[in-house]
């Protein structure tokens, strides 16, 4: 069973990856490196970057605050709440960038008086950036819930009798107990906003230079038959890909006590 688990390992997932590489490097390093030097292929990974810097400390707040209001109080409607919080990854990407277009395209209401005062978002960053944020919201609140719900409110609950104010409850108690399983949802959301292509690329517009993303500028350069800058920009995105990969390894080895309430829900 073991071999055949390894077997199947490297058919799916060592095979592409070393296909990639192989292409990308098959008319030697330097042509691949100047095919990254392309314009198209630089505001590419400048927007996937900027992207990925708006979105994931947006989505780690949104998933802190999620997660406390989930865990420290009870209300009716908690159940659903949580429903809401996994939508996206019952929700078609593609389905959800839609959305976003209908709702602020420029043949809707909002869409249309945003686009009349120089505010678009479809087909320009913000867009981007919201389509982003709902496929890759769940990760940091799905991390958090769990070990929020295993530790509990007796800290909390001294630190305020004790005379803590709120902020101070929460950056001396709350935050020290959730950082590693914080940044463990971190980059499981850094790594998705990254990678997205479904819903970036219905409300981007593949805008060549302006609104393409590393996912959608290595499709172009594909469908152009640009084989070398198309798998030398997928060269690049699987190597942040794999320094998340080994950023996770790496905490869930050093840190796996805390870690292990998320795994047992």
């Amino acid at each position: 069973m073991i071999g055949l688990a390894v077997i199947g390992l490297a058919i799916l997932v060592g095979a592409p990856l070393i296909a990639v590489f192989a292409e990308a490097l098959k008319q030697g390093v330097q042509t691949a490196i100047a095919s990254l030097g392309n314009r198209d292929a630089l505001e590419a990974i400048k927007l996937t970057l900027i992207i990925a810097a708006i979105s994931v400390p947006l989505n780690a707040a949104f998933g802190i605050a999620a997660a406390w209001f989930i865990t420290k109080f009870d209300f009716r409607g908690k159940a659903f709440l949580i429903t809401l919080i996994d939508l996206p990854f019952s929700v078609s990407p593609v389905v959800a960038g839609l959305c976003i277009v209908l709702m602020f395209g420029t043949n809707s209401l909002l869409g249309g008086w945003l686009v009349g005062n120089g505010y678009p978002i479809v087909f320009a960053l913000p867009g981007i950036v919201l389509a982003t944020m709902f496929v890759t919201f769940p990760f940091v609140a799905r991390e958090l819930i769990p070990v929020m719900i295993e530790q509990g409110r007796a800290e909390e609950e001294a630190a305020l009798t004790l005379g803590a104010s709120g902020w101070r409850m929460f950056w001396t108690v709350t935050l020290p107990n959730i950082r590693w399983a914080l940044l463990y949802g971190v980059l499981l959301c850094n790594a998705r906003a990254m990678g997205e292509f479904g819903a970036v690329a219905v409300v981007s517009g593949k805008i060549r230079g302006q609104t393409a993303t590393m996912p959608i500028t290595i499709e172009m350069f594909y469908n152009e038959y640009l084989s070398v800058a198309a798998f030398s920009l997928a060269a690049v995105l699987t190597l942040l890909a794999l320094v998340t990969l080994l950023l996770k390894t790496a905490l869930e080895l050093r840190h796996a006590d805390q870690l292990a309430a998320t795994h047992r829900h």
